[in-house]
């Protein structure tokens, strides 16, 4: 198990090509790449999060709206465009050496019950998995409170029609679905591939690792029992901390933590 920080923690502060100088910095040794705009996707600004790579690179990860929603879009012109910018991402992907696609998909915009067609899901999941897998990379669906994955038996439905699909737990997100990511983690098991941490406490604020009420010693513990052997990532929000050096300590707290587990 590594402890990295995906660079959406650097998010308005920092940009994507600059990020990789902040964790050389850090001494991280693994991150993910949050590309938060279509301009980083290709071209000269893509070419300069490659040229400026320097730590190693475990998984890539996109805004969610601006196409994967579309990806299971009803329109075949939709989701063919939205194909296009997934292939693009990939691409990218490849060129930095990511093990992994950080995925979050459909969303739950309306508030209603949403009764899944897991056979349609699957076949386009499978399909977006193939696709990852033409560029060396594994697909990894996250959990996040507002999108498909909100609860775990979409993942044990979805697993039936996708038997290779791999997961990202994100504890946050979790949280803020109101579950449990203990629960989550008895479901997904080994096809655990990252994980993403933020702090919080008992009223759900949000908070950098250290300032909340989480128990990450806990969690890794739980990790290291389950053999899991990817990426812890912290994965914060820029209003969370005053300046980078408080990140720093914070993503030194989760590596004492990682100690004491």
């Amino acid at each position: 198990m590594k402890i990295g920080i995906s660079t959406a923690s650097f998010f308005t502060n920092v940009n994507t090509e600059d990020c990789f100088a902040y964790l050389k910095d850090f001494k991280a040794p693994v991150c993910e790449v949050f590309l938060s705009s279509f301009s980083e996707y290709e071209g000269k600004i893509a070419d300069k999060i490659v040229q400026n790579k320097s730590v190693d690179v475990h998984s890539v990860h996109t805004l969610t709206n601006q196409f994967e929603p579309e990806l299971f879009s009803l329109n075949p012109r939709a989701q063919q465009d939205s194909m296009t910018i997934f292939n693009k991402v990939l691409a990218l992907g490849q060129r930095l050496g990511a093990k992994y696609y950080t995925f979050h998909g459909a969303t739950r915009l309306k508030k209603v019950n949403y009764n899944f067609d897991y056979q349609r899901l699957g076949g386009i999941v499978n399909n977006l998995m193939e696709t990852a897998q033409n560029y060396g990379i594994c697909f990894s669906y996250e959990t996040v409170h507002w999108t498909y994955f909100s609860e775990p038996e979409y993942f044990v439905n979805l697993k039936k029609q996708c038997p290779n699909l791999k997961a990202t737990l994100d504890i946050k997100q979790i949280m803020q679905a109101g579950g449990d990511y203990r629960q989550f983690l008895n479901v997904i098991g080994s096809d655990l591939t990252t994980v993403h941490l933020c702090d919080y406490d008992a009223n759900k604020k949000l908070f950098i690792p250290g300032k909340g009420e989480f128990d990450f010693v806990e969690l890794f513990k739980r990790l290291n029992e389950l053999g899991f052997d990817g990426a812890c990532l912290m994965e914060v929000y820029p209003q969370g901390y005053k300046d980078l050096d408080e990140l720093k300590a914070s993503y030194d707290y989760l590596l004492d933590c990682y100690q004491k587990a």
